[in-house]
């Protein structure tokens, strides 16, 4: 049986606070996981926001290489925690700890590839390959439905006739994805498990927030949803039991 801990959207831009980067870089020495991943839409990338028209309010401001760059940062500090401690147990022949790190691109993630689809001159100038992944994670694209110890993660599900994803109940998208799932995307925390024929016990999680600022968008009454980063214990073929960290407790104990 394994340990997986998982880093719901982080939405890192110019301008947050970021400290809750550096909580989760420590939880993941403390916690040593087998697996970590991290569900994707780490860059927030305003500033190529679809929904913002340019020269807006919203955008006022807005740079794409610093929206990249302050992203990059925050995944260095993500990482670096963990490679010191992998490190310095070779170094002192200990225990040898060497989590599987994947990083599931988010639709946030993708903006960066959607420039050149509209606007063929940025071409080769402005892509996702620009996001740093640093050594020793591995990337994968955006709606692949990666699978590690009977889970299915994603950073979300899309329904196969409208390719929207697929929301209401964690027994409706349990019903749809018909395994294991767990998904970032949506704001705050679902989770559920329900027990099938034949001995099955699927379990679904959704857990989308993991950043300290609020989001204008949303209004002051739609930003008090549940935020923090998730770890899995016993884990095998599907069946978990489950351990949310949330962001005040990662606030007490890190900060």
């Amino acid at each position: 049986m394994r340990r997986h801990l998982i880093i719901p959207d982080t939405q890192v831009r110019p301008g947050v606070d970021t400290s809750h980067i550096d909580w989760a870089a420590q939880a993941i020495v403390d916690y040593m996981p087998d697996v970590v991943i991290h569900l994707g839409d780490h860059w927030d990338m305003k500033s190529l926001s679809s929904y913002d028209k340019p020269g807006g309010k919203a955008l006022e401001g807005a740079r794409v290489l610093a929206d990249i760059e302050v992203g990059n940062d925050a995944f260095r500090r993500l990482n670096a925690p963990m490679v010191k401690e992998i490190e310095r147990r070779r170094r002192n022949h200990r225990n040898r700890w060497e989590p599987v790190r994947k990083y599931l691109k988010g639709n946030h993630d993708q903006r960066a590839d959607r420039v050149a689809i509209n606007d063929a001159k940025f071409e080769g100038v402005i892509t996702s390959d620009s996001l740093l992944t640093p050594e020793g994670w591995e990337r994968h694209e955006f709606l692949e439905i990666v699978e590690v110890d009977g889970i299915a993660y994603s950073h979300y599900f899309a329904n196969q006739l409208s390719g929207k994803a697929i929301g209401g109940s964690i027994d409706n998208r349990l019903n749809k994805i018909g395994q294991s799932f767990v998904q970032g995307h949506q704001q705050g925390f679902l989770y559920g498990c329900r027990q099938y024929p034949g001995d099955r016990t699927y379990h679904g999680l959704v857990a989308g927030s993991f950043y300290l600022h609020d989001e204008e968008y949303r209004g002051v009454q739609s930003n008090g949803e549940w935020r923090g980063i998730v770890v899995l214990n016993e884990v095998k073929d599907g069946k978990y039991d489950i351990m949310p960290l949330s962001m005040d407790y990662l606030r007490r104990k890190y900060s």
